[in-house]
């Protein structure tokens, strides 16, 4: 299995911007399509952005794209995801998740296996 853990998360105005990274360890990273998601307090968790093995294509929730960016480092087993234009409606706490399926791609929660504890982001307005 792999290990997964959030960093990076914070407080910033609307507007502003943050990074977060999701260090990976245990098994081949290279083998995991990787997600990053959110859940808002009372809301579901929902999928933000995803990232095939190789890192050659990305694919993004309507609602972060063009402002959100998720990118991995295969040899140093991290994902990324850079958050700009930060609104207070992305406030929630962000989770790295991990699939080691046939797929290219997953955008539902219950298709990734492993978890990170997650990482508070707060946009104040």
């Amino acid at each position: 299995q792999v290990q997964l853990v959030e960093s990076g998360g914070g407080l910033v105005q609307a507007g502003g911007s943050l990074r977060l990274s999701c260090a990976a360890s245990g098994r081949t990273f290279s083998n995991y399509v990787m997600g990053w998601f959110r859940q808002a307090p009372g809301k579901e968790r929902e999928f933000v952005a995803g990232i095939t093995r190789s890192g050659g294509s990305t694919y993004y929730a309507d609602s972060v794209k063009g402002r959100f960016t998720i990118s991995r480092d295969n040899a140093k087993n991290t994902v990324s995801l850079q958050m700009n234009s930060l609104k207070p409606e992305d406030t929630a706490v962000y989770y790295c998740a991990a699939n080691h399926g046939s797929g290219s791609y997953y955008t539902r929660r219950y298709e990734y296996d492993y978890w990170g504890q997650g990482t508070q982001v707060t946009v104040s307005s």
